[in-house]
């Protein structure tokens, strides 16, 4: 019930998938994947253990292929199902079960598999195939959701849309696995849910900078700080919070003017972010003397 693509970008072995359907929260159920093993998408009358029992074996050596006929085999329902699967080698894997509500079907090639049931049209998944391939060079989560795009425009799931989801992980796990998943997105209800996804891509982008500025500040960089801070507020201009820390981050930088009018932005749509600069000042995260701490709260 719903189009969905797997893939490894060539260029940064990451693996990533992206789905869209009508019915609530597909991304919790949807997509799986592990770093340096693959991704995988189970949809249709889902059986989700296509999910962890594909990663598993995977993380063994076993080829998508190997994986998923094992898979199918042990599945009464394998009729209703349909998998995509892509591993760290780029070495993929696709099923569209015999009993898949039409229009239902999938293609793949090297490094990616796209699959869709109940289109409104047998176009759809053709239309995203040629999208992935015209996505060349474009990070791997924006060129999933140029795909996803293709297909909505082709018409889509015949009920409509509700729900979508992003999710790519690393080439290879690191010894914080918290850190593996570099883009993890849901929409889990709403009227655009592609317009929504590409939203929150857009602010992970952005708050992806902020992380970096914060550990260019550790490491004594500070005006690659201010730099990072700014491409976030470039990114998504309208959020105080993501200016609030630009601001901060230049009156660290000995450039208390430049923040001033960002500051006086801030305060004149709540006050309460002027009482949340004494608060952090308290706390040594404002580098500052007393008199420019006492203007910048005056504003």
């Amino acid at each position: 019930m719903t189009y969905s693509v797997v893939a490894r970008d060539p260029e940064t072995g990451e693996l990533g998938g992206a789905v869209q359907s009508h019915w609530f929260s597909v991304g919790t159920s949807v997509l799986w994947g592990e770093a340096g093993v693959g991704m995988v998408a189970t949809q249709s009358m889902i059986e989700r253990a296509y999910g962890p029992h594909g990663l598993s074996r995977m993380a063994s050596g076993m080829a998508p292929a190997d994986a998923l006929a094992e898979l199918t085999a042990a599945d009464e329902g394998s009729a209703w199902r349909q998998v995509g699967l892509v591993d760290a080698k780029g070495r993929v894997a696709t099923h569209t079960g015999s009993s898949c509500v039409e229009a239902a079907g999938h293609m793949a090639g090297d490094g990616w598999s796209i699959q869709a049931n109940m289109m409104e049209h047998d176009t759809v998944w053709p239309a995203m195939a040629s999208a992935f391939g015209q996505g060349g060079g474009l990070p791997l989560a924006e060129r999933l959701l140029l795909t996803l795009d293709a297909g909505e425009a082709e018409g889509g799931d015949i009920r409509g849309r509700q729900s979508a989801a992003l999710l790519v992980v690393a080439a290879q796990p690191s010894a914080w696995s918290w850190q593996d998943r570099l883009v993890d997105l849901r929409v889990d209800d709403h009227p655009d849910p592609l317009g929504e996804l590409r939203r929150l891509l857009v602010l992970r982008r952005a708050y992806d900078e902020m992380s970096v500025a914060d550990s260019a500040v550790e490491g004594g960089q500070v005006d690659d700080s201010v730099e990072r801070h700014h491409r976030a507020s470039q990114l998504v201009p309208d959020s105080a919070e993501i200016r609030f820390w630009e601001a901060i981050a230049l009156v660290n930088a000995g450039r208390a003017v430049e923040a001033e009018p960002l500051l006086a932005s801030i305060f004149g749509v709540d006050d309460r972010w002027r009482q949340f600069l004494a608060r952090i000042a308290t706390r040594g995260l404002v580098d500052a003397d007393p008199a420019t701490l006492d203007h910048l709260g005056s504003l």
